[in-house]
C-alpha cells in the first residue's frame, strides 16, 4: 500500500521487493506460463473430456481451442465425420458440464492419433527364463551376456512351441 493509502500494481514494479506482498499482485505473474498454451475454458474441458464424450470418443479426441463461441476439436481419421453427425449432443454435453451456452459450433481439425502408453511387461514364464539362461552360459559375464538373455527370455516367453507350454496371453 502506497503512503497515500492507495494499492499499487505489484507486477509493474522494477525493482525487487522484500516483504509481503498482495495475492492478486503474485497471481499474475506465476499463472502467466501456465495459461499461454491453453485458455482456461479448454484447460477445464480437458480435464473432464473423458466424463463429457465419453471414454470411446476421448480416445481419439481433445479439446485444442475456444474462441469466441466456436470449439476446436483436434481428431485423428475418419472420427471428424462421426463427430459432425453427433455435433449437437455434443454441444449441448459441454455447455451442460460448463454450466452456461458458451459453446455455438464445432470445429474440427485432423491430429495424429495419440500412441498408447505401453502397458506392463508380460510375465516371464520360469521355463522361458531357464532356457535363455542356459543359452547364454557358455559366454563370458558381461553386458552382452546380459542383454542376450534378457532378449532370450522374451522371445521365448512370446515362442512357446519350443518348450512345450503354452503361450503367455498376459500383457
Amino acid at each position: 500500500m502506497a503512503e497515500d493509502g492507495t494499492y499499487r500494481d505489484m507486477t509493474k514494479v522494477s525493482r525487487p521487493v522484500h516483504g509481503p506482498r498482495s495475492i492478486a499482485s503474485v497471481v499474475p505473474v506465476v499463472t502467466r506460463k501456465a495459461f499461454s498454451h491453453v485458455a482456461p475454458g479448454v484447460g477445464q474441458l480437458v480435464d473432464a473430456w473423458t466424463g463429457i464424450v465419453g471414454p470411446a470418443l476421448a480416445v481419439t479426441t481433445s479439446p485444442r481451442r475456444l474462441a469466441q463461441g466456436t470449439l476446436t476439436i483436434g481428431c485423428c481419421g475418419p472420427m471428424a465425420t462421426e463427430l459432425q453427425h453427433l455435433s449437437s449432443e455434443l454441444i449441448s454435453r459441454i455447455n451442460q458440464y460448463l454450466g452456461r451456452s458458451t459453446i455455438r459450433r464445432l470445429r474440427f481439425v485432423q491430429t495424429v492419433p495419440a500412441i498408447p502408453s505401453p502397458g506392463r511387461r508380460p510375465r516371464i514364464p520360469a521355463a522361458a527364463a531357464e532356457a535363455a539362461a542356459n543359452a547364454v552360459a557358455g559366454l563370458p559375464d558381461g553386458p552382452l551376456r546380459a542383454a542376450l538373455a534378457a532378449l532370450g527370455r522374451v522371445v521365448l516367453a512370446e515362442a512357446p512351441s519350443r518348450l512345450g507350454t503354452q503361450p503367455n496371453t498376459r500383457r
